[in-house]
């Protein structure tokens, strides 16, 4: 039948592209579209999105080979969640709601990159105010999906922006060059308007993001 996963008291089987077998209870079933999907806070700002994009292209401008993330992309990644069936949805909200996520400004500040500076492979903008509230949400919302049967993360929570991902070595050392010059680059502040479950939807000129909840911040 092919490939299954658990979530809570639901089995879920998956068939093929963008469809799954659930069983809920004792020999109920339902077919489910699944969905890749994350949960994150939008970078909506024009003038903070201006910023991002200037410092993304800058690193562009390197000539060292990366994948760039579309200006309307911009995000901050609170857990990514894979391919999930849709039925989900709003159980996923109730575990967003559960965060009761705060109206905090939150203020970009530094440029870095994964695993490393002196080896990146995806470079980023930090958060330095508002990490405490991000980090509060992540831990409550990884808690509630832990309950819901997903399997717990592997990394540590770092809130950032990512703005592009390395896909060589040539002209790398302009890249670490960039990031040691960058590195307490202050972006500007945005304010935490809702926390959001995002669709993407991959695409051969990038990926298009789609809000399926909102929980709006109090």
């Amino acid at each position: 039948m092919g490939s299954s996963i658990r979530f809570g008291f639901c089995a879920c089987f998956f068939l093929g592209p963008g469809v799954c077998l659930s069983f809920r209870g004792l020999g109920c079933f339902l077919v489910s579209e699944t969905v890749r999907a994350f949960i994150a806070i939008d970078i909506e700002d024009p003038r903070v999105i201006a910023r991002l994009v200037a410092i993304r292209d800058a690193f562009v401008a390197t000539g060292a080979p990366m994948k760039p993330v579309e200006d309307q992309n911009l995000h901050i990644t609170i857990r990514f969640l894979g391919n999930i069936p849709l039925s989900l949805a709003d159980d996923i909200r109730g575990v967003i709601e559960a965060a009761r996520p705060r109206r905090v400004v939150i203020r970009l500040r530094g440029v870095g990159a994964f695993p490393s500076t002196r080896n990146p492979r995806v470079i980023w903008v930090g958060v330095a105010d508002g990490a405490e509230e991000l980090t509060r949400i992540y831990r409550v919302i990884e808690a509630g999906l832990r309950r819901l049967g997903f399997r717990p993360e592997r990394e540590e929570f770092v809130p950032h922006v990512t703005l592009a991902r390395i896909k060589g070595r040539r002209d790398i050392e302009r890249v670490v060059k960039l990031l040691h010059e960058l590195a307490e680059e202050d972006i500007g502040e945005i304010v935490l308007e809702a926390v959001r479950l995002k669709q993407s939807i991959l695409t051969r000129s990038g990926p298009i993001y789609k809000t399926l909840r909102e929980v709006k911040a109090v």
